[in-house]
């Protein structure tokens, strides 16, 4: 017999599309930001980290899809004038905790999870935590998120979405992407 999260991981493998269609119609009528009282994909929210407790808040968050119009230069022959798509180095998911991260000034951003998306939509689930609550700087797996190190982290690109669009998953010696690509520039390597 399998648990409850191993079930609801599976019924996410496939969601039922009648009801993610009727979800995502009210999705799209509410405010890009919204509040939600429970995560939706409980097995997901508690695998990255969420508690069912004070201190803890789940933001739901609308993005759009598609490209991004690169910025058009208007005086002087330019070869690059011609492009006008331009490709982006961050990943949707860390753009939602950016997002979120700059809507809610007094949370920190945990993670996040996409939760669905349509034609025009990316819609995403963003856990984040108040640091000065005291159920959170008395939890002993969760005060680390209290430190000012850890201040900004979606801004500063310290969230799991961020570092895999940085590159900083493998630990792979020669590469140029620690600290950061720019810093490998700089160094010349």
């Amino acid at each position: 017999m399998k648990g409850m999260y191993h079930q609801l991981r599976k019924a996410w493998k496939k969601p039922d599309k009648k009801t993610l269609q009727q979800r995502m119609i009210k999705w799209r009528k509410s405010g890009v930001f919204t509040k939600v009282d429970k995560p939706l994909r409980l097995d997901r929210a508690r695998a990255l980290g969420y508690k069912a407790k004070k201190g803890f808040c789940i933001i739901r968050i609308r993005i759009k899809r598609g490209g991004h119009k690169r910025p058009r230069p208007n005086k002087g022959r330019r070869s690059k004038r011609l492009h006008a798509r331009k490709t982006l180095k961050m990943n949707y998911k860390w753009i939602a905790e950016q997002r979120v991260a700059r809507k809610y000034k007094n949370l920190e951003v945990l993670n996040s999870y996409q939760i669905g998306k349509d034609g025009v939509n990316y819609f995403y689930e963003v856990i984040c935590v108040d640091p000065s609550k005291p159920e959170i700087k008395n939890d002993k797996t969760m005060k680390w998120i209290t430190k000012g190190s850890n201040k900004k982290r979606a801004l500063r690109g310290l969230t799991s979405a961020a570092k895999k669009s940085r590159g900083l998953r493998s630990k792979h010696p020669t590469s140029k992407t620690r600290p950061s690509v720019r810093a490998g520039k700089r160094r010349g390597k």
